[in-house]
């Protein structure tokens, strides 16, 4: 059911416009201003927008304008009793879909509005169909560092330059450098990434330059590293900090010539490789104490990108967990849940240590574990992974050894059996009323009892 918004400070105009889309089985809200409409917009998931031009406290194109750099693809109609080509005109100009004059006519009013939900709609499959073609996760967040963030690579994506990102680890440094990837002219070849901090120091150089067969002990046949997999795309060097000062004298001949030479061999090889390197160190420290080349700085940082820690930017946390929840309920073919106020609240509130790695740990967690509406009590319960969750939801009189479980996907398997479980027997295993209970198809509930072997009166 599409829900719609009115913002309008005339009750009649507000009273008729709710009876004629109620009517129509659109969910509809209303207010008399323009600041609460504005709010509500940035809360709910509204499809479509009805909004006056002429309001007190906030004028319609205002809430236009800054509703739509909240939510771009929100189709926005405006309405006037004191309409005119020019107002009309403005509107549009600032992005609203139609212009409707007071009183509207029934037949235009309905026939816009199902065109505008059209269009959004289409907009939401066409976003949906470029997300599934392009495994680039969209840099979220309204914050001003972010904002400044997708400014540089803008700029930066389209050129040759050479980009040093830095920032803790699970910042987002990786998507970073997927974006000025994806945004150069070089997105149509490939992206190579190379974790420096996962290969040994005595392997790394035969893992950027590769090597000839007989090289070394375990060279049983020639290797092509990865500087020639990625000529004419990217080579991103993850954690550049930790590679050895060797391999950085070959990686800075390598930048200066684009040329290399594989490990025993002494053939020159021309590649074209635009690197991308990233780093939770401070280098300019790894360089005062020896372990950095300043050479090798300096040719890597023609432009630094720095992703602040999300402690620093708490404002992006919502939108983030909406994406993660969207993502996530999807793969699990799960329903969709959402985080109440107050769980928002408390999770702006956690410290993020690990930083978005963590925040979509968590909601992958919160997912599985909590009801429908994701609060604040689910939130402190399960910020901790070693919170007694059998405790918390009654299912056994202990916590369950956490020591136990060899991976996160074991301890879900767990969670969810016994949430399940717990919800059959409070049910009276009513599979339909339980199902219902959980929000999940009943044939859905029925895959999951088999899978756990769960059997009524079971302990």
């Amino acid at each position: 059911m599409s829900k719609i918004l009115i913002i309008d400070d005339e009750r009649a105009i507000r009273s008729t416009l709710r009876e004629i889309l109620e009517y129509e089985d659109y969910q509809v809200d209303d207010v008399d201003n323009g600041v609460d409409g504005l709010n509500l917009i940035k809360r709910g998931d509204y499809n479509l927008v009805l909004c006056d031009i002429k309001m007190n406290r906030m004028d319609g194109l205002e809430v236009l304008t800054d509703g739509l750099a909240y939510k771009p693809d929100l189709p926005f109609i405006m309405i006037s009793g004191h309409g005119t080509v020019e107002t009309a005109v403005e509107a549009s100009k600032k992005g609203a879909f139609d212009f409707i004059s007071k009183p509207p006519d029934l037949n235009r009013l309905l026939i816009t509005v199902r065109n505008a939900l059209d269009r959004g709609s289409l907009v939401t499959e066409t976003k949906v169909l470029k997300k599934k073609v392009s495994k680039t996760r969209e840099i979220l967040g309204g914050s001003q560092a972010i904002g400044k963030i997708k400014e540089t690579i803008d700029r930066v994506a389209p050129t040759e330059a050479r980009v040093l990102v830095t920032g803790a680890n699970g910042s987002g440094k990786e998507l970073v450098a997927r974006w000025l990837h994806e945004k150069s002219h070089r997105s149509n070849a490939a992206l190579i990434e190379v974790n420096c901090a996962a290969i040994p120091s005595e392997l790394i150089e035969s893992e950027l330059f590769g090597h000839e067969k007989g090289s070394f002990t375990s060279a049983v046949k020639q290797r092509i590293g990865k500087f020639e997999s990625a000529s004419g795309g990217t080579l991103f060097l993850d954690e550049i900090g930790d590679m050895s000062l060797s391999a950085q004298a070959k990686v800075l001949r390598a930048l200066q010539e684009n040329k290399i030479t594989r490990v025993g061999g002494e053939k020159e090889i021309d590649v074209d490789v635009r690197v991308i390197a990233a780093t939770n160190k401070d280098l300019q420290k790894e360089i005062e104490a020896g372990n950095f080349r300043m050479d090798l700085y300096h040719r890597l940082s023609v432009i630094l990108i720095h992703v602040p820690p999300l402690s620093e930017r708490r404002d992006d946390i919502p939108l983030l967990t909406k994406s993660f929840l969207e993502e996530i309920c999807t793969e699990y073919g799960m329903p969709a849940k959402k985080v109440s106020e107050a769980g928002m609240e408390a999770l702006k509130a956690l410290p993020w240590t690990g930083n978005i790695r963590e925040l979509r740990n968590m909601i992958e967690r919160l997912i599985i574990l909590s009801d429908k509406t994701i609060t604040d009590a689910d939130v402190k319960t399960f910020a901790n992974p070693s919170a007694p969750v059998a405790e918390t939801h009654q299912v056994a009189a202990a916590h369950p050894d956490f020591d136990n479980f060899k991976s996160f996907q074991e301890y879900k398997d767990f969670a969810e059996r016994e949430y399940i479980k717990f919800k059959l027997e409070k049910n009276g295993w009513n599979v339909s009323k339980t199902a219902d209970d959980i929000d999940i198809q009943r044939s859905h509930l029925y895959s999951k009892i088999e899978k756990y072997g769960l059997k009524r009166g079971e302990n």
